[in-house]
């Protein structure tokens, strides 16, 4: 047991730390060399350590990031936002734009991808208007955040939990639609106040912004795929066969070569997530999870609001401190000894995904954001913590009592 503990802690540091001179490990290596580790030394078998991969999750994972290729190839993101966004006349329609285009469309991709392709649209246009960007980065970062709590497929950590709970697609964006729906307006409410002086400032005309061409054909296919994956997932469809059956779809129709989608896949976050899998898997072998929480267990109480706030609130807390996907694939061994597991799956996913909000690394799409934008503005960690806080605090209050009203 003391063996897996001590690997995990020294792969969560290599993961979590700054790169080593003497030791060049981004996230993905670091994972893998942890994963091998608890092979090595024996914590778990190699072919446990296969096991303990959720291919379904991967494989749901790659599907979409190939639609979302698609996508981003055909023009669709850049049209989207250059549409919504030159209709905005006054500062605070800006920031409600993006809080809106960020979390609808989050709901529906990957919350990295809509923060990776949105963040020099925004600040494009935040710069030519004349008003100062943060406010609208910070926006675009937690509504991105917020609105992946809506659906399965609106960022990894749903994933994981939408996989292993068997919930349906059409019974998960049930409960926690109405939970991103809030929080979005919560967050462009706390944002208003927070700059209101920022934001007060007059609004300069806005040329049109430089994006990828559309493609008409492949814009309209690549829509039709994408809204027939959705039918499917309603459906009750298993999630990773829907997901990659859509993207070999666009493989055989669409005339493209297959290889320049494939090489917009972030393969090095698939191998992340692999290797996350064994990692955890170990330590769950090796009897520590249990541990956790026969010692956690007690103060979750006994009534349904005290036991739903207080998961949640370890969750935000455990999610800062591992990190919200390490966190889930930990909790998730915990939740079937739940009185009402769905529930309880349904709050592991959203308050581990409004957890991001809380610091600028809270979430990698926060780090994207802060990140694609360096060049331009510095987007701070204090800075990013005052919005941070409130719109954590505020979010996951919503959905506490929006879990616990349904």
């Amino acid at each position: 047991m003391w063996v897996a503990v001590a690997i995990f802690a020294l792969t969560y540091v290599l993961m979590t730390g700054r790169r080593l001179e003497w030791l060049p490990l981004d996230r993905p290596s670091a994972a893998l060399t942890g994963a091998v580790l608890m092979v090595v030394a024996g914590v778990i078998p190699i072919d446990e350590a296969y096991g303990a991969v959720d291919w379904n999750t991967i494989v749901l994972l790659l599907g979409m990031m190939i639609l979302t290729a698609y996508l981003k190839m055909a023009g669709f993101f850049g049209l989207v936002a250059e549409k919504a966004l030159r209709r905005v006349r006054t500062p605070t329609g800006l920031l409600a734009a993006v809080v809106v285009l960020s979390g609808v469309l989050s709901a529906l991709f990957v919350n990295d991808t809509v923060c990776l392709l949105f963040t020099p649209i925004v600040l494009e246009v935040a710069l030519r208007a004349k008003l100062p960007p943060v406010p609208f980065l910070i926006a675009l970062a937690t509504s991105a955040n917020i609105g992946g709590v809506a659906t399965p497929t609106g960022n990894p950590q749903n994933m994981i939990v939408a996989t292993a709970s068997g919930i349906p697609y059409g019974a998960f964006c049930s409960r926690l639609l109405p939970v991103a729906a809030l929080g979005l307006a919560a967050n462009f409410a706390i944002l208003r106040w927070l700059y209101r002086r920022e934001l007060a400032v007059p609004f300069a005309a806005v040329a049109a912004v430089e994006r990828t061409p559309v493609v008409p054909g492949l814009l309209r296919l690549s829509l039709l795929v994408v809204a027939a994956t959705l039918v499917a997932y309603l459906a009750g469809g298993h999630l990773a066969t829907v997901s990659i059956s859509g993207a070999v779809a666009l493989f055989l129709l669409s005339r493209r070569l297959p290889r320049r989608s494939l090489e917009q896949v972030d393969w090095a976050l698939l191998l992340f997530f692999g290797a996350l899998f064994v990692l955890v898997g170990g330590l769950a072998r090796s009897g520590v999870v249990e541990k956790i929480y026969d010692a956690t267990s007690p103060f979750f109480g006994d009534g349904e609001w005290s036991r739903l706030a207080t998961f949640s609130a370890f969750t935000v807390a455990g999610s800062q401190l591992l990190s919200n996907v390490p966190f889930v694939l930990v909790a998730r061994h915990w939740i079937e000894a739940f009185p009402d597991p769905e529930t309880m799956w349904l709050a592991l996913a959203m308050a581990s995904t409004l957890a991001g909000n809380l610091t600028l690394l809270g979430s990698v799409a926060n780090v994207i954001v802060a990140e694609v934008a360096r060049d331009r503005v510095h987007l701070g960690f204090g800075e990013f913590l005052r919005a941070g806080v409130p719109t954590t605090l505020a979010t996951t209050a919503i959905g506490v009592a929006v879990l616990a009203l349904t």
